[in-house]
Protein backbone atom coordinates (compact mmCIF):
# COMPACT_ATOMS: atom_id res chain seq x y z
CA UNK A 1 0.00 0.00 0.00
CA UNK A 2 1.87 2.99 -0.98
CA UNK A 3 0.10 6.65 -0.28
CA UNK A 4 3.01 8.43 -1.80
CA UNK A 5 2.17 10.50 -4.90
CA UNK A 6 3.87 10.03 -8.50
CA UNK A 7 5.65 13.06 -10.29
CA UNK A 8 2.65 13.18 -13.10
CA UNK A 9 0.05 13.61 -9.47
CA UNK A 10 2.35 16.41 -7.76
CA UNK A 11 2.66 17.96 -11.35
CA UNK A 12 -0.86 17.88 -12.04
CA UNK A 13 -1.71 18.87 -7.86
CA UNK A 14 0.53 21.89 -8.06
CA UNK A 15 -0.37 22.83 -11.68
CA UNK A 16 -4.06 23.28 -10.58
CA UNK A 17 -2.80 25.16 -7.24
CA UNK A 18 -0.86 27.92 -9.16
CA UNK A 19 -3.46 28.96 -11.47
CA UNK A 20 -6.34 29.08 -9.01
CA UNK A 21 -3.67 31.45 -7.22
CA UNK A 22 -2.86 33.09 -9.72
CA UNK A 23 -5.86 33.08 -12.22
CA UNK A 24 -8.86 32.52 -10.37
CA UNK A 25 -8.32 33.93 -6.70
CA UNK A 26 -8.14 37.51 -7.66
CA UNK A 27 -11.53 37.19 -9.11
CA UNK A 28 -13.41 35.60 -6.04
CA UNK A 29 -13.88 39.44 -4.24
CA UNK A 30 -15.67 41.16 -7.21
CA UNK A 31 -18.16 37.73 -7.71
CA UNK A 32 -18.84 37.96 -4.23
CA UNK A 33 -19.94 41.55 -4.10
CA UNK A 34 -21.51 41.74 -7.57
CA UNK A 35 -23.08 37.75 -7.30
CA UNK A 36 -21.97 37.52 -11.07
CA UNK A 37 -18.57 36.70 -13.07
CA UNK A 38 -18.40 38.25 -16.27
CA UNK A 39 -18.75 36.67 -19.81
CA UNK A 40 -15.74 37.59 -21.03
CA UNK A 41 -13.62 36.72 -17.88
CA UNK A 42 -15.13 33.51 -18.07
CA UNK A 43 -14.25 33.13 -21.55
CA UNK A 44 -10.66 34.19 -20.28
CA UNK A 45 -10.27 31.65 -17.75
CA UNK A 46 -11.70 28.99 -19.89
CA UNK A 47 -8.90 29.72 -22.58
CA UNK A 48 -6.02 29.53 -19.95
CA UNK A 49 -7.22 26.33 -18.18
CA UNK A 50 -7.94 24.53 -21.58
CA UNK A 51 -4.24 25.47 -22.81
CA UNK A 52 -3.00 23.94 -19.65
CA UNK A 53 -4.94 20.89 -20.32
CA UNK A 54 -7.12 21.99 -17.47
CA UNK A 55 -10.60 21.27 -18.93
CA UNK A 56 -12.84 18.14 -18.98
CA UNK A 57 -9.62 16.19 -17.24
CA UNK A 58 -12.43 13.46 -16.18
CA UNK A 59 -13.87 12.35 -19.25
CA UNK A 60 -11.95 9.94 -21.42
CA UNK A 61 -9.00 11.06 -23.62
CA UNK A 62 -10.73 9.34 -26.74
CA UNK A 63 -13.32 12.03 -26.10
CA UNK A 64 -11.47 14.89 -26.24
CA UNK A 65 -10.77 15.13 -22.23
CA UNK A 66 -8.06 14.27 -19.99
CA UNK A 67 -8.64 10.68 -19.61
CA UNK A 68 -6.89 10.85 -15.51
CA UNK A 69 -8.41 8.20 -12.90
CA UNK A 70 -10.76 8.52 -10.47
CA UNK A 71 -7.82 8.80 -8.00
CA UNK A 72 -6.53 11.53 -10.03
CA UNK A 73 -9.77 13.32 -10.63
CA UNK A 74 -10.04 13.42 -6.92
CA UNK A 75 -6.86 15.12 -6.58
CA UNK A 76 -7.16 17.59 -8.88
CA UNK A 77 -10.98 17.70 -7.54
CA UNK A 78 -9.79 19.05 -3.92
CA UNK A 79 -7.64 21.13 -5.62
CA UNK A 80 -10.78 22.82 -7.01
CA UNK A 81 -12.02 23.29 -3.75
CA UNK A 82 -9.81 26.29 -2.74
CA UNK A 83 -11.74 28.09 -5.05
CA UNK A 84 -15.30 29.41 -5.71
CA UNK A 85 -18.06 26.93 -7.35
CA UNK A 86 -18.69 29.26 -11.00
CA UNK A 87 -14.57 29.62 -11.71
CA UNK A 88 -14.20 26.24 -11.20
CA UNK A 89 -17.32 25.79 -13.63
CA UNK A 90 -15.97 28.37 -16.20
CA UNK A 91 -12.20 27.11 -16.00
CA UNK A 92 -12.21 23.60 -15.25
CA UNK A 93 -15.42 22.37 -16.71
CA UNK A 94 -18.69 20.76 -15.61
CA UNK A 95 -18.60 17.67 -17.84
CA UNK A 96 -20.96 15.18 -16.49
CA UNK A 97 -20.08 11.29 -16.87
CA UNK A 98 -23.41 10.50 -18.18
CA UNK A 99 -22.83 12.02 -21.24
CA UNK A 100 -20.32 8.98 -21.76
CA UNK A 101 -23.79 7.13 -22.38
CA UNK A 102 -24.31 9.40 -26.10
CA UNK A 103 -24.37 7.26 -28.89
CA UNK A 104 -24.29 7.99 -32.75
CA UNK A 105 -25.09 11.56 -33.41
CA UNK A 106 -25.50 12.36 -29.92
CA UNK A 107 -21.94 12.62 -29.87
CA UNK A 108 -21.04 15.21 -32.20
CA UNK A 109 -24.26 17.17 -31.33
CA UNK A 110 -23.80 16.96 -27.11
CA UNK A 111 -20.69 15.05 -25.54
CA UNK A 112 -17.57 16.45 -27.82
CA UNK A 113 -18.58 19.96 -27.78
CA UNK A 114 -19.42 20.09 -24.43
CA UNK A 115 -16.05 18.44 -23.52
CA UNK A 116 -14.25 21.16 -25.83
CA UNK A 117 -16.65 23.75 -23.77
CA UNK A 118 -18.05 25.24 -27.10
CA UNK A 119 -21.50 23.93 -24.62
CA UNK A 120 -22.36 23.97 -21.39
CA UNK A 121 -24.74 21.63 -19.84
CA UNK A 122 -26.33 21.14 -16.68
CA UNK A 123 -28.61 18.47 -15.05
CA UNK A 124 -32.30 18.89 -14.11
CA UNK A 125 -33.50 16.32 -11.96
CA UNK A 126 -34.86 18.13 -8.61
CA UNK A 127 -38.08 18.93 -8.92
CA UNK A 128 -40.07 21.17 -6.14
CA UNK A 129 -41.85 17.89 -4.47
CA UNK A 130 -38.99 15.70 -4.76
CA UNK A 131 -35.74 17.18 -4.17
CA UNK A 132 -33.30 14.21 -2.61
CA UNK A 133 -36.68 11.71 -3.62
CA UNK A 134 -35.27 11.15 -7.07
CA UNK A 135 -37.53 8.48 -8.18
CA UNK A 136 -40.63 10.41 -7.22
CA UNK A 137 -40.77 13.21 -9.78
CA UNK A 138 -43.36 14.26 -11.92
CA UNK A 139 -42.07 15.75 -15.01
CA UNK A 140 -43.47 13.28 -17.82
CA UNK A 141 -42.79 12.44 -21.25
CA UNK A 142 -44.79 11.42 -23.52
CA UNK A 143 -44.34 10.42 -27.23
CA UNK A 144 -45.62 11.66 -30.30
CA UNK A 145 -45.15 10.99 -33.95
CA UNK A 146 -41.45 12.82 -34.12
CA UNK A 147 -40.43 11.81 -30.88
CA UNK A 148 -41.57 12.98 -27.25
CA UNK A 149 -43.54 15.92 -25.43
CA UNK A 150 -41.75 16.91 -21.98
CA UNK A 151 -44.34 19.04 -19.66
CA UNK A 152 -43.12 19.58 -15.87
CA UNK A 153 -40.56 21.79 -14.08
CA UNK A 154 -37.38 21.17 -12.48
CA UNK A 155 -35.72 23.86 -9.78
CA UNK A 156 -32.18 24.70 -8.29
CA UNK A 157 -31.05 23.70 -11.44
CA UNK A 158 -27.31 24.70 -11.05
CA UNK A 159 -25.87 26.52 -13.81
CA UNK A 160 -28.97 26.92 -15.54
CA UNK A 161 -28.91 30.42 -16.48
CA UNK A 162 -25.60 29.84 -18.89
CA UNK A 163 -26.05 26.09 -19.91
CA UNK A 164 -26.76 25.22 -23.69
CA UNK A 165 -28.88 21.71 -22.69
CA UNK A 166 -30.24 19.88 -19.70
CA UNK A 167 -29.85 16.32 -19.04
CA UNK A 168 -33.62 16.22 -17.92
CA UNK A 169 -35.75 13.31 -15.89
CA UNK A 170 -39.00 12.47 -16.74
CA UNK A 171 -41.87 9.67 -16.37
CA UNK A 172 -42.31 8.15 -19.64
CA UNK A 173 -44.16 5.16 -17.69
CA UNK A 174 -46.47 6.35 -14.96
CA UNK A 175 -47.13 2.42 -14.23
CA UNK A 176 -43.42 1.26 -13.72
CA UNK A 177 -42.50 3.40 -10.41
CA UNK A 178 -38.56 4.20 -10.76
CA UNK A 179 -38.16 2.04 -13.91
CA UNK A 180 -40.82 4.09 -15.67
CA UNK A 181 -38.29 7.08 -15.71
CA UNK A 182 -35.97 8.03 -18.71
CA UNK A 183 -33.11 10.82 -19.81
CA UNK A 184 -33.65 13.14 -22.25
CA UNK A 185 -31.01 15.65 -23.64
CA UNK A 186 -33.15 19.01 -23.96
CA UNK A 187 -31.75 21.66 -25.90
CA UNK A 188 -32.48 25.45 -24.43
CA UNK A 189 -34.88 27.36 -27.12
CA UNK A 190 -37.45 24.49 -27.93
CA UNK A 191 -40.81 25.64 -28.13
CA UNK A 192 -42.96 25.66 -24.81
CA UNK A 193 -39.48 25.21 -22.52
CA UNK A 194 -38.77 28.65 -20.53
CA UNK A 195 -36.15 29.63 -18.16
CA UNK A 196 -37.48 30.49 -14.60
CA UNK A 197 -36.04 33.33 -11.79
CA UNK A 198 -32.60 32.91 -10.14
CA UNK A 199 -33.48 31.70 -6.92
CA UNK A 200 -31.41 33.63 -4.48
CA UNK A 201 -28.86 31.61 -2.13
CA UNK A 202 -27.43 31.76 0.93
CA UNK A 203 -24.02 31.33 -0.65
CA UNK A 204 -22.29 29.98 -3.69
CA UNK A 205 -22.60 33.79 -4.91
CA UNK A 206 -22.00 33.93 -9.11
CA UNK A 207 -23.83 30.43 -9.94
CA UNK A 208 -26.88 30.78 -11.16
CA UNK A 209 -29.77 28.02 -9.52
CA UNK A 210 -32.58 28.48 -11.94
CA UNK A 211 -36.12 26.86 -12.54
CA UNK A 212 -37.19 25.06 -15.61
CA UNK A 213 -40.37 25.13 -16.87
CA UNK A 214 -41.43 22.70 -20.00
CA UNK A 215 -44.90 23.13 -21.65
CA UNK A 216 -45.74 20.09 -23.90
CA UNK A 217 -42.13 20.39 -24.81
CA UNK A 218 -41.29 18.81 -28.19
CA UNK A 219 -37.76 16.70 -28.44
CA UNK A 220 -36.29 14.51 -31.30
CA UNK A 221 -36.25 10.70 -30.67
CA UNK A 222 -32.56 11.01 -30.75
CA UNK A 223 -32.37 13.13 -27.54
CA UNK A 224 -33.63 10.00 -25.11
CA UNK A 225 -30.12 9.30 -23.35
CA UNK A 226 -29.70 5.82 -23.13
CA UNK A 227 -32.33 3.04 -23.12
CA UNK A 228 -36.19 4.54 -22.35
CA UNK A 229 -36.71 4.04 -18.23
CA UNK A 230 -33.60 3.39 -17.53
CA UNK A 231 -32.99 7.16 -16.76
CA UNK A 232 -32.60 6.90 -12.86
CA UNK A 233 -30.54 3.73 -13.12
CA UNK A 234 -28.13 5.81 -15.51
CA UNK A 235 -27.95 8.99 -12.99
CA UNK A 236 -27.51 7.10 -9.97
CA UNK A 237 -24.90 4.92 -11.81
CA UNK A 238 -23.03 8.09 -13.15
CA UNK A 239 -23.48 10.80 -10.01
CA UNK A 240 -21.51 8.59 -7.54
CA UNK A 241 -18.24 9.99 -9.29
CA UNK A 242 -19.92 13.61 -9.33
CA UNK A 243 -21.31 13.39 -5.48
CA UNK A 244 -17.49 11.90 -4.65
CA UNK A 245 -15.72 15.13 -7.25
CA UNK A 246 -18.07 17.56 -6.48
CA UNK A 247 -19.03 17.67 -2.73
CA UNK A 248 -16.38 14.63 -1.32
CA UNK A 249 -12.77 15.83 -2.64
CA UNK A 250 -14.12 19.87 -2.98
CA UNK A 251 -15.13 19.78 0.80
CA UNK A 252 -11.83 18.69 1.57
CA UNK A 253 -10.09 20.71 -0.30
CA UNK A 254 -11.83 23.69 0.70
CA UNK A 255 -11.51 22.18 4.55
CA UNK A 256 -7.71 22.06 4.38
CA UNK A 257 -7.50 25.94 2.17
CA UNK A 258 -9.41 27.10 5.85
CA UNK A 259 -7.27 24.99 7.78
CA UNK A 260 -4.19 26.86 6.67
CA UNK A 261 -5.63 30.17 7.14
CA UNK A 262 -6.83 29.39 10.32
CA UNK A 263 -3.17 28.02 11.25
CA UNK A 264 -1.74 31.12 10.08
CA UNK A 265 -4.12 33.60 11.94
CA UNK A 266 -3.63 31.37 15.63
CA UNK A 267 0.58 32.35 14.34
CA UNK A 268 0.43 35.69 13.79
CA UNK A 269 -2.28 36.77 16.32
CA UNK A 270 -1.80 38.21 19.79
CA UNK A 271 -3.86 38.11 22.50
CA UNK A 272 -3.15 38.61 26.00
CA UNK A 273 0.53 38.92 25.05
CA UNK A 274 0.71 35.53 23.27
CA UNK A 275 -0.14 33.96 20.04
CA UNK A 276 -3.32 32.74 19.65
CA UNK A 277 -2.24 29.21 18.92
CA UNK A 278 -0.17 28.69 21.93
CA UNK A 279 -3.67 28.78 23.72
CA UNK A 280 -4.91 25.06 24.55
CA UNK A 281 -8.23 25.76 23.59
CA UNK A 282 -7.08 26.62 20.36
CA UNK A 283 -4.85 24.18 20.10
CA UNK A 284 -7.49 21.62 20.61
CA UNK A 285 -9.84 23.01 18.15
CA UNK A 286 -6.57 23.07 15.41
CA UNK A 287 -5.95 19.62 16.48
CA UNK A 288 -9.74 18.33 15.79
CA UNK A 289 -9.63 20.10 12.21
CA UNK A 290 -6.08 18.59 11.27
CA UNK A 291 -7.44 15.07 12.36
CA UNK A 292 -10.84 15.40 10.83
CA UNK A 293 -9.49 16.91 7.31
CA UNK A 294 -6.80 13.72 7.25
CA UNK A 295 -9.28 11.24 7.40
CA UNK A 296 -11.64 12.71 5.38
CA UNK A 297 -9.18 12.53 2.37
CA UNK A 298 -7.81 8.97 3.53
CA UNK A 299 -11.65 7.29 2.72
CA UNK A 300 -11.82 9.99 -0.21
CA UNK A 301 -8.69 8.24 -1.79
CA UNK A 302 -10.17 4.79 -0.98
CA UNK A 303 -13.56 5.11 -2.51
CA UNK A 304 -11.64 6.44 -5.79
CA UNK A 305 -9.03 3.76 -5.59
CA UNK A 306 -12.41 0.86 -5.61
CA UNK A 307 -13.86 3.06 -8.72
CA UNK A 308 -10.18 2.45 -10.57
CA UNK A 309 -10.50 -1.10 -9.23
CA UNK A 310 -14.03 -1.38 -11.24
CA UNK A 311 -15.32 -1.89 -7.83
CA UNK A 312 -19.16 -1.05 -6.43
CA UNK A 313 -18.18 2.32 -4.71
CA UNK A 314 -21.59 3.61 -3.46
CA UNK A 315 -21.48 2.80 0.06
CA UNK A 316 -17.90 4.42 0.10
CA UNK A 317 -18.88 7.36 -1.58
CA UNK A 318 -22.24 7.99 0.61
CA UNK A 319 -19.89 8.01 3.74
CA UNK A 320 -17.52 10.21 1.98
CA UNK A 321 -20.46 12.47 1.33
CA UNK A 322 -21.25 12.62 4.65
CA UNK A 323 -18.10 12.89 6.51
CA UNK A 324 -16.25 15.34 3.78
CA UNK A 325 -19.35 18.01 4.10
CA UNK A 326 -19.99 17.98 8.05
CA UNK A 327 -16.12 17.93 8.42
CA UNK A 328 -15.96 21.06 6.04
CA UNK A 329 -18.54 22.32 8.32
CA UNK A 330 -16.74 21.79 11.45
CA UNK A 331 -13.72 23.06 9.88
CA UNK A 332 -15.31 26.56 8.68
CA UNK A 333 -17.05 26.66 12.27
CA UNK A 334 -14.01 26.41 14.28
CA UNK A 335 -12.16 28.74 11.91
CA UNK A 336 -15.24 31.55 12.83
CA UNK A 337 -14.64 31.10 16.12
CA UNK A 338 -10.75 31.38 16.17
CA UNK A 339 -11.22 34.76 13.96
CA UNK A 340 -13.23 36.14 16.35
CA UNK A 341 -15.39 39.02 14.97
CA UNK A 342 -13.21 39.57 11.96
CA UNK A 343 -14.52 35.91 11.00
CA UNK A 344 -17.99 36.92 11.13
CA UNK A 345 -16.92 39.97 9.16
CA UNK A 346 -17.48 40.47 5.38
CA UNK A 347 -14.04 42.09 5.17
CA UNK A 348 -12.47 38.65 5.13
CA UNK A 349 -13.09 35.29 3.16
CA UNK A 350 -14.18 33.10 6.07
CA UNK A 351 -17.40 34.82 6.48
CA UNK A 352 -17.93 33.80 2.81
CA UNK A 353 -16.39 30.25 3.55
CA UNK A 354 -18.60 29.70 6.61
CA UNK A 355 -22.24 30.37 4.29
CA UNK A 356 -20.90 28.33 1.20
CA UNK A 357 -19.97 25.35 3.34
CA UNK A 358 -23.82 24.67 4.40
CA UNK A 359 -24.75 23.59 0.96
CA UNK A 360 -22.34 20.92 1.03
CA UNK A 361 -24.82 19.30 3.45
CA UNK A 362 -27.68 18.90 1.88
CA UNK A 363 -26.73 18.92 -2.35
CA UNK A 364 -26.12 15.45 -4.11
CA UNK A 365 -28.50 14.19 -1.12
CA UNK A 366 -28.92 15.01 2.41
CA UNK A 367 -26.55 14.09 4.92
CA UNK A 368 -29.85 12.39 6.29
CA UNK A 369 -30.59 9.83 3.49
CA UNK A 370 -26.68 9.05 3.02
CA UNK A 371 -26.92 7.87 6.72
CA UNK A 372 -29.87 6.28 5.93
CA UNK A 373 -28.39 4.30 3.07
CA UNK A 374 -25.56 3.21 4.74
CA UNK A 375 -26.52 1.78 8.27
CA UNK A 376 -29.16 -0.39 5.48
CA UNK A 377 -25.93 -1.64 3.84
CA UNK A 378 -23.82 -2.45 7.11
CA UNK A 379 -27.12 -3.93 8.22
CA UNK A 380 -27.38 -6.02 4.60
CA UNK A 381 -23.54 -7.15 4.82
CA UNK A 382 -21.94 -6.67 8.19
CA UNK A 383 -19.36 -5.16 9.02
CA UNK A 384 -17.07 -6.33 6.26
CA UNK A 385 -18.11 -3.23 3.84
CA UNK A 386 -15.62 -1.17 5.72
CA UNK A 387 -13.24 -3.98 5.84
CA UNK A 388 -9.80 -2.61 3.73
CA UNK A 389 -9.55 -5.49 1.44
CA UNK A 390 -13.03 -5.71 0.97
Amino acid sequence: MDFALNDEQRMLVATIRSFIEKELAPLEDDIEATGVLKPEIARAVHAKAKALGLYAMNIPVEFGGGGLSAVDHMLAEEQFGRTTDILIRRAFGNVYEMLLECRGAQVERWLKPTVTGERVCSIAITEPGAGSDAAGIKTRAVRDGAGWRITGNKHFISDGAVSDFFLVTAVTDQKAGARGISMFLVDKGLAGFSIGRDQPMMGVRGTSHVELFFDETPVEEIALLGREGEGLKLALSTLGRVRLAQVGARAVGKATMVLDKTIAHARERKQFGQALGDFQMVQQMIADSVMEVNCARLLLLKAAFELDRGNDARDLIAMVKVNASETLGRVVDRAVQIFGGMGYCKDLAIERYYRDARIYRIFDGASEVHRMNIARAALKRGSSMFDIGA
